[in-house]
């Protein structure tokens, strides 16, 4: 957490995931970014959710992500987003993030 302070954005690469086919489309993020995000956020909301804005290549969006057991947090991609950078399921996506108030 020393590294990051309130309203720092994380930098980090993650590989473009889905649930399904043609159903939703997520990255998990890395497990220190996750940590270091949660003890940034204050408490949490619904579902254990942090509210995050996003930015990958010219498209920034406002979110939240999702603990999962398994996998840490989970951001959703939208297929808009996808789509005006250039993004396929199984493409590295070069994401920055910061957790909003």
């Amino acid at each position: 957490m020393d590294e990051h302070a309130e309203g720092e954005a994380f930098e980090f690469e993650a590989e473009i995931w889905e649930v399904e086919q043609g159903s939703w489309a997520f990255v998990t993020l890395p497990g220190e970014v996750g940590d270091d995000l949660r003890l940034l956020a204050g408490p949490p909301r619904g579902f254990g959710s942090i509210r995050v804005e996003v930015s990958c290549g010219a498209t920034t969006w406002r979110t939240s992500v999702f603990p999962d057991k398994r996998r840490g947090y989970l951001l959703p991609m939208k297929r808009a987003v996808r789509r005006a950078e250039s993004l396929e399921i199984g493409d590295p996506a070069r994401l920055r993030l910061r957790a909003l108030d």
